[in-house]
């Protein structure tokens, strides 16, 4: 496998690597400091360490529900950057480790602090690695579906009593987003992005799908599935890969099988290991059959829609079954699992009117959200409100848009959420419109003004989905108010 050259920060010492071999009575005396530490891609880890018995402090532009929860739970949380946050009361209150989010600028004051001052500073990549070390990972990579497929298996070996450690991209119900565990078992949402995979060593790889994402970090397809090629390399002896036959990249582009490696195949089409069939979806419940390699059958109940779902349930019933629960009562756990914050997760219901938020963001989450929402609601009128992410994908993946929203009766398209991108003047929504070529489409470009127009236009026997990655978010508890007040 060719190696990918991967941003680096200057080199420090490695001796830090050592705080994730100390004995838990040692850990207290130590801090690791986050830089970005309410984001998706730190706040789990953040949490991981205080269970670990570590000092954790960070810092981030706002405020947040995870830096509220981290606070709650011992972190000492800095609003704003700045590098008097490094070491609060004086050269002997420094840390021994700042990690930083992939999305803090490396002219970031407390970066430029704690590299003056001879403090290692890691990304995600360098820190995952020594985190897991000693534990039995269950990795679950792909372009979609990894952060349901990670809560699934998280919820089905706690369930089973295994008391696993885990990191999920969001919270999930009575899960949170992450713990550091009791058992060897750690079960990871392994982010491709800025090669943060690459940092793990598993045991057992989960790979959902492959389809090219991220342009910022990977500018060319080949170079997406290079990092997915290495990512497989990363993999423990004897170790074992679950992956989806249905998503057609996944076979075609890995060399399969490898004596080494163990492969479970599962998917609808014929030839797979692990075999789905009788697919009955319905506003409340989905239902399929599962043939085992073995020649078993179960029948299984899903309290999410969408055959997405199916498909990220069977990978998490695989992972879990070969990690020691047995089928039968993984099957049966799985009917408690509700699902993931921001993943069709329903905010409420005033007026007849239900609103939906989901994190889709690429054209094909987008589509397969849609479908999964007019399965579930298929006599009530559709609003789909999409807020594009980045300059660069919404660029890059414009030509895919077109039919992406069919499954809506009614398109709302904001200003595109720039995340950790410089404004970009010649790429918006208007352009995202014209290609989707959807007949009821509206460019609003501020989220108040998305509001006003949902409020006084969407009526009642209808769903409004919430999709995004970025700020609007912020749309379904406000629209569910103003519905209130319109109602009262």
């Amino acid at each position: 496998m060719i190696a990918i050259p991967q941003p680096a920060l200057p080199t420090m010492t490695a001796s830090w690597r050592r705080l994730f071999q100390l004995p838990p009575a040692k850990r207290q005396r130590h801090r690791i400091h986050l830089v970005g530490i309410g984001g998706t891609g730190l706040a789990p880890i953040a949490n991981v360490l205080l269970e670990l018995g570590y000092q954790v402090s960070g810092s981030d532009r706002e405020s947040s529900i995870r830096t509220e929860v981290l606070a709650a739970a011992g972190a000492t949380i800095h609003l704003g950057h700045d590098a008097s946050n490094l070491i609060p009361s004086g050269p002997s209150s420094e840390p021994d480790l700042v990690l930083i989010s992939s999305a803090i600028p490396l002219d970031n004051p407390e970066i430029l602090a704690a590299q003056a001052r001879g403090i290692p500073v890691v990304k995600r990549n360098e820190l995952l690695g020594p985190l897991t070390a000693n534990r039995t990972v269950i990795a679950v990579a792909g372009t979609h579906g990894k952060t349901t497929t990670t809560g699934m298996i998280a919820h089905l070996l706690t369930g089973a009593g295994l008391e696993p450690g885990y990191i999920i991209g969001s919270s999930v119900p009575d899960l949170g987003m992450s713990a550091a565990g009791k058992s060897p078992l750690f079960v990871i949402e392994a982010d491709e992005y800025d090669y943060a995979f690459l940092g793990l060593n598993p045991s057992t790889i989960v790979l959902t799908s492959l389809e090219w994402d991220h342009p910022d970090c990977f500018p060319t397809r080949e170079e997406y599935q290079m990092a997915y090629g290495q990512f497989l390399d990363q993999l423990r002896p004897g170790g074992n890969v679950i992956y989806c036959q249905d998503d057609a990249p996944l076979p075609n582009i890995f060399q399969l099988p490898e004596e080494s490696l163990a492969w479970s195949s599962y998917g609808m089409r014929n030839g797979v290991a692990w075999k789905v069939s009788s697919v009955e979806m319905s506003p409340t419940a989905t239902t399929y059959g599962l043939h085992t390699p073995a020649g078993e059958h179960y029948d299984v109940q899903l309290a999410i829609p969408g055959l997405h779902n199916i498909l990220n349930s069977t990978g998490a019933l695989i992972a879990a079954s070969q990690a020691g629960v047995p089928l039968t009562e993984a099957v049966a756990l799985l009917r408690s699992y509700q699902g993931a914050e921001r993943r069709f997760e329903i905010k409420g219901e005033v007026g007849d009117v239900i609103v939906i938020d989901d994190y889709a963001h690429h054209p094909t989450e987008i589509r397969t959200t849609l479908s999964a929402a007019r399965a579930a609601y298929p006599d009530r009128d559709i609003w789909a409100v999409y807020q594009p992410h980045t300059y660069s994908r919404t660029r890059t993946f414009l030509g895919e848009f077109e039919g992406v929203f069919a499954a809506a009766d009614q398109l709302v398209v904001t200003d595109i959420y720039a995340a950790r991108e410089p404004q970009d003047p010649t790429i918006n929504n208007l352009q995202v419109i014209a290609a989707s070529r959807h007949e009821q489409a509206h460019a609003i470009d501020s989220l108040p003004q998305v509001l006003d127009y949902l409020a006084s236009h969407v009526q009642p026997h209808s769903v409004v989905l919430i999709l995004s990655a970025g700020t609007a978010t912020w749309i379904g508890p406000e629209l569910l108010k103003a519905l209130e007040r319109r109602n009262a």
